[in-house]
């Protein structure tokens, strides 16, 4: 509160509540539809993705959660007969142009897939397969322990670096996965349902990453897990299957708002088990 004062007499100004400062954008979808063919997976989806938060996509199956996460790194446009309108920006600028290089775009944006797909290399060569692809010029052993470490994995595998990525555990190869993409340095990690194929114990530990990793990275999950969403999310965007026979956006917030006082009576029956 700011006092003047005149004489023995203190004037003060009432308080006035300060606005919160917006969030910075760095992915967004502006009328976003995408087509397999004839098929419309995806109808006008316009949603901004706030840096280093956790932001989670949820709905019923078929309802394009998958598509449109793939969206972001132009990984669907290697499936024929593919087709999309509108845009995708990320930091304000469309990738889609002719003139973004998509492999750019794909080390600035990481992905980690749904089942573990470690590539039938040592541990070591996993980690430095990609950097070796972009020209990096770090010191790879260095490289190695780092990504390693941010993948919570270190430890486990340090004495093991020449033995097959195969060779480890389903949730220590997600990991390896997720130590991959962190070492090509990107800004965004994007997550396809990175626990579904895990047990308790390993989802467990994917999540407590998650939670670690969100303090430098943007991250966009999808997840059939209500729960998960609820765990590792700050925003979360519930989609679900429109009139067209695309997934749309139904409802984009904070993730405690959502789940406590959904603002449309879709996201409600979703959330409380009576549809999906």
């Amino acid at each position: 509160m700011i006092g003047l004062q005149i004489g023995k007499t203190v004037f003060r100004a009432p308080e006035v509540e300060q606005p919160e400062a917006p969030e910075e954008t760095i992915l967004s979808t502006k009328k976003l539809s995408f087509w397999y063919g004839e098929k419309r997976a995806l109808d006008g989806i316009s949603m901004e993705i706030p840096v280093r938060q956790v932001t989670a996509i949820i709905g019923p199956s078929g309802c394009g959660k998958s598509t449109y996460l793939r969206c972001f790194n132009r990984m669907n446009e290697l499936i024929p007969g593919s087709n999309f309108d509108g845009a995708v920006e990320y930091r304000g600028r469309d990738i889609n142009d002719g003139r973004v290089d998509p492999v750019s775009i794909r080390r600035q944006i990481g992905m980690v897939f749904q089942k573990p797909n470690p590539f039938p290399k040592s541990i070591y060569d996993n980690i430095v397969f990609g950097a070796k692809v972009n020209g990096m010029s770090a010191d790879m052993d260095e490289l190695v322990e780092t990504s390693l470490r941010k993948a919570a994995l270190w430890d486990e595998v340090k004495n093991d670096l020449k033995q097959s990525g195969l060779a480890l555990s389903g949730g220590q190869q997600q990991r390896l996965c997720i130590a991959r993409a962190l070492a090509v340095e990107p800004e965004v990690i994007l997550m396809d349902e990175p626990c579904s194929a895990l047990d308790p114990i390993a989802t467990t530990r994917i999540e407590d990453l998650i939670r670690t990793l969100r303090e430098t990275y943007t991250i966009v999950i999808v997840t059939h897990n209500m729960q998960q969403a609820a765990r590792v999310s700050d925003k979360t965007a519930f989609f679900t299957v429109g009139e067209s026979g695309g997934g749309e956006l139904v409802e984009f917030d904070d993730t405690q708002r959502l789940f406590t006082t959904p603002s449309d009576p879709r996201t409600e029956a979703y959330i409380t088990g009576r549809f999906g």
